[in-house]
């Protein structure tokens, strides 16, 4: 049996976990409403009591793979209608800024024109530029598949370089470098 797939979903107070007869997952809490469709009718979900648990119904491999998958998208549901997710991402580099205008975010990351990105409705954007330190580009959402798209969207405008390190990046994500030229006397 799957290693995670097998592990119960607990569902705090105040979150409401519904399934629907045509496998349609419902997730309400205070920061918002989730919905995922289980695509395979080999995947069941149970919810007793405070828990939640998902089980397959075959041993094929294709279901063994979606058993893990469908209860971690799950859990994600109701972390994030309950607490939220949260990530932080820097700009290195001399001159890269970032201004937050509502869901507007303007970017000065060495090109001749600033980067202008309008981001969803359901992700919260604040920045912050404290003196000595790296901008920050904080983001926050319910739901964590949609924040990991808008990172990644906002990462590709400049990614990190191997030789110097300038770019957007997550905090705390090590930049593997590389040595550069050297002199042959």
């Amino acid at each position: 049996m799957s290693r995670i797939g097998k592990l119960p979903i607990n569902i705090p107070s105040g979150i409401d976990l519904k399934v629907s007869d045509k496998n349609l997952v419902t997730v309400k809490g205070p920061k918002g409403i989730l919905t995922q469709q289980i695509e395979s009718s080999a995947i069941k979900v149970e919810v007793s009591g405070n828990t939640a648990n998902v089980s397959r119904l075959s041993e094929q491999k294709r279901h063994k793979s979606l058993h893990g998958l469908y209860r971690q998208l799950i859990s994600n549901m109701v972390k994030g209608v309950s607490e939220g997710f949260k990530l932080q991402m820097e700009l290195y580099g001399v001159g890269y800024k970032a201004e937050s205008r509502g869901q507007l975010l303007q970017l000065s990351l060495g090109y001749s024109h600033p980067v202008m990105f309008y981001l969803p409705d359901d992700v919260i954007l604040t920045t912050e530029t404290k003196k000595g330190e790296a901008p920050l580009i904080v983001l926050e959402s319910h739901d964590k598949q949609l924040l990991g798209q808008v990172a990644a969207k906002i990462r590709s405008f400049r990614k990190p370089e191997p030789y110097k390190g300038k770019g957007v990046r997550f905090k705390g994500e090590a930049i593997r470098r590389k040595a550069g030229k050297t002199s042959s006397k």
